[in-house]
C-alpha cells in the first residue's frame, strides 16, 4: 500500500480529526491548501488537512502528456472517463493515508475523505469500499468512476455525504454529478446535494456550506 507525499495544514494543536482531500487532474496538493483559512471553522475545531499529490503519469485525453493524475482518462464518456486499474491504485493510496492518520492517533470515525473532480471520483470509490468506519465523504464537481461497484459497497448507509457541482461546469457536466448522487440514493445512501452557478471550480457559498457541514461532523 503506497502512501503519496502530501501537503498538510493543521488548524490547531492536538488535531481531533483529519480531512484527506484529493486534488483534480493536473493540479497538486497545494491546490486547496489556501481554502483552509477560508472555511473559518470554529475556534475549537482543530483538524489536520492532508492534501496528497497524485502521481505523474501520461493522460490519454491530453495527448499522452505526463501530469499529476489519479488515473488515466481515455475519453469524456461513460466508458472512457476512468481507467479502472488506475482508480483502484489511487484508492489504495488513499487507504494508505487513512491508515497513516489512524497510526497518528486519529480515530477512523474522525476522518473525512474528500476530493475535487478526478480526486473526488477516487474519494467516492474509497468511501464506499473502505473497511474503516470513516466520518464522512465530500465529493466536489465529480462523479462515480466505477458506478457498478456500488453494489459491493461495505460502508454504512448513514455515512454523511456532501456532493456539490457547478451548473455551468464545462469540464464535467453537472448531469454526471447528479446521476452519481442518484445512484448513491438508489443504493440507500443519503446525499446532501448542492448546486452552484459556477464552472469547474469552487465558490464562496460552497466554501461556506462545506464549513457548515464539517462543523457538524466534528461538533
Amino acid at each position: 500500500m503506497q502512501t503519496p507525499e502530501a501537503v498538510e495544514v493543521v488548524t490547531g494543536e492536538n488535531a481531533q480529526g483529519s480531512v484527506i482531500w484529493l486534488h483534480g487532474l493536473g493540479a497538486d496538493g497545494h491546490d486547496f491548501e489556501a481554502i483552509v483559512p477560508e472555511l473559518r471553522l470554529p475556534g475549537d475545531t482543530f483538524l489536520r488537512f492532508v492534501f496528497p499529490h497524485a502521481p505523474v503519469q501520461p493522460v490519454t485525453i491530453n495527448g499522452g502528456m505526463a501530469m499529476r493524475s489519479w488515473y488515466d482518462i481515455v475519453s469524456f464518456d461513460s466508458e472512457g472517463r476512468a481507467d479502472r486499474a488506475g482508480v483502484l491504485a489511487s484508492s489504495d493510496r488513499l487507504e494508505g493515508l487513512i491508515a497513516r492518520e489512524i497510526e497518528r492517533g486519529i480515530a477512523p470515525n474522525k476522518i473525512v475523505i474528500a476530493g475535487f473532480s478526478q480526486g473526488g471520483a477516487v474519494a467516492i470509490h474509497t468511501a464506499l469500499q473502505t473497511k474503516h468506519d470513516i466520518a464522512g465523504l465530500m465529493a466536489l464537481s465529480t462523479y462515480m468512476a466505477l458506478p457498478d461497484d456500488v453494489a459491493s459497497a461495505s460502508c454504512r448507509k448513514d455515512l454523511p455525504i456532501f456532493m456539490a457541482h457547478g451548473s455551468f461546469d464545462p469540464v464535467l457536466s453537472m448531469e454526471w454529478g447528479r446521476l452519481s448522487a442518484d445512484k448513491l440514493i438508489d443504493a440507500g445512501y443519503s446525499v446532501d446535494w448542492h448546486e452552484y452557478p459556477m464552472a469547474h471550480a469552487v465558490c464562496p457559498q460552497e466554501i461556506a456550506d462545506i464549513s457548515h457541514w464539517l462543523s457538524a461532523i466534528y461538533s
